[in-house]
């Protein structure tokens, strides 16, 4: 996640309000922690993050969706939506409805035409329950023309001290303005896992940099004297690639005047100019692909829920070629980053991510399997109290699995 420009002030809408009702409802932090895979705790020696969840519920691992990439699964997590159905397909993409691109470095990231679904913090704010982010994907967007009462631009300018003062400061507010869902994102164990790899002494770091800040995070807030539940969450994991042999990307995938390329080197989109070019370059493509898939749009596998059927919002390429893990495409012709995700989560175990949860409305000391992160969504609405009528994904199995239930009076 990065912009160009940096603003690091607050953004506060002043007229909103918490409801009576809204007022009794527990509180929710949700915290993700960029690129953290499903087994780091254990091999970076996460101690307080494996002490805390240990206490509350542990899940052997989380399955993200496809592509496990940063921004269709944050998105993901908080929508309870698979990328093809909110609209996030890849971190960038075109639309062939906006005859345009969306890239997660520049301003249409804050454009709320680009998100579909109902995020949970507009869920909350709809039913008169404030909202704060500390940083996730859509926050800063006006979707549906509707913004968290608290939130900020993605900058990495604010050390994490303030970052934990601000929080603090949402749950000191009087209660008709204390929000009672916060999410909070970390960036720095993705960053040193693609820069460095996973098993790298940088990522070591990065880890038990996060570890500490939760937490000090955990500490502050209790002083509060509010009873807050913690979910820790990542979008998908990282894996080692192969950076010496990419895939020999086909020429006509480069060839501007067919076809506009959005290009993640472990996802390629091919948007054709002219439909009658498909078929060809298909064949094209496909007869001479060594160490990759290649996909037409309606042919993509159904466990991906990422084929026509499922671009609700008309945004998967007409071809769309897939490398084989380790493999990483490579049209810069600079040397590539060790740590990647993206692949396919149902065969790629690195890319499975964590899920830990802990507090009054948890059950205690619970590993539960893995399940698909699409469930984050209904448990957070459900541990709310939070209402929902859109088409959704996700299941309520994990909130049976991990809630305390609510004895009948």
């Amino acid at each position: 996640m990065a912009y160009s420009q940096v603003d690091t002030a607050q953004k506060v809408d002043a007229a909103t309000r918490n409801s009576a009702v809204q007022q009794q409802k527990p509180y929710v932090i949700m915290i993700s922690i960029d690129g953290f895979r499903y087994d780091y705790a254990e091999k970076h020696h996460a101690v307080h993050l494996k002490q805390l969840g240990a206490g509350g519920v542990h899940a052997e691992s989380m399955i993200p969706s496809y592509p496990s990439l940063t921004f269709p699964n944050h998105y993901s997590l908080v929508t309870g939506l698979y990328p093809a159905h909110h609209g996030l397909v890849q971190n960038y993409f075109y639309d062939r409805n906006f005859k345009s691109l969306y890239s997660y470095k520049s301003k249409t990231a804050t454009e709320g035409k680009w998100y579909g679904g109902t995020p949970i913090w507009l869920l909350a704010e709809r039913q008169k329950m404030l909202s704060a982010s500390f940083y996730w994907v859509g926050s800063e967007a006006d979707i549906q023309g509707k913004y968290p009462t608290y939130y900020y631009k993605y900058n990495e300018q604010i050390g994490i001290h303030d970052r934990i003062q601000t929080v603090v400061n949402w749950l000191e507010q009087p209660a008709d303005r204390r929000p009672h869902l916060i999410t909070f994102y970390f960036p720095e164990v993705d960053h040193q896992g693609h820069k460095f790899g996973p098993d790298a002494q940088e990522t070591d770091k990065a880890v038990h940099f996060v570890d500490s800040a939760i937490y000090e995070l955990t500490k502050a807030v209790k002083a509060t004297g509010l009873k807050v539940n913690y979910v820790i969450v990542s979008d998908h994991g990282m894996t080692n690639i192969d950076r010496e042999h990419s895939p020999v990307t086909p020429a006509i995938a480069l060839d501007t005047a067919k076809f506009i390329k959005a290009d993640e080197g472990v996802l390629m989109h091919l948007y054709a100019k002219n439909p009658d070019d498909i078929q060809s370059a298909y064949a094209e493509i496909k007869a001479q692909a060594k160490d990759y898939q290649v996909y037409l749009r309606d042919s993509l596998p159904a466990k991906w829920h990422y084929s026509a059927k499922d671009d609700w919002h008309n945004r998967i390429g007409d071809i769309v070629l897939v490398p084989n893990w380790p493999k990483s495409f490579n049209t810069t012709h600079r040397k590539l980053d060790p740590g990647a995700h993206g692949y396919d989560p149902y065969t790629v175990k690195d890319m499975h991510a964590i899920f830990y949860a802990w507090g009054p409305n948890f059950k205690k000391r619970l590993t539960i399997p893995a399940f698909q992160n699409v469930d984050i969504y209904p448990m957070i609405a459900q541990l709310l109290n939070l209402t929902y009528n859109d088409k959704i994904d996700g299941t309520k199995e994990l909130a049976d699995k991990v809630l305390i239930k609510k004895k009948k009076k």
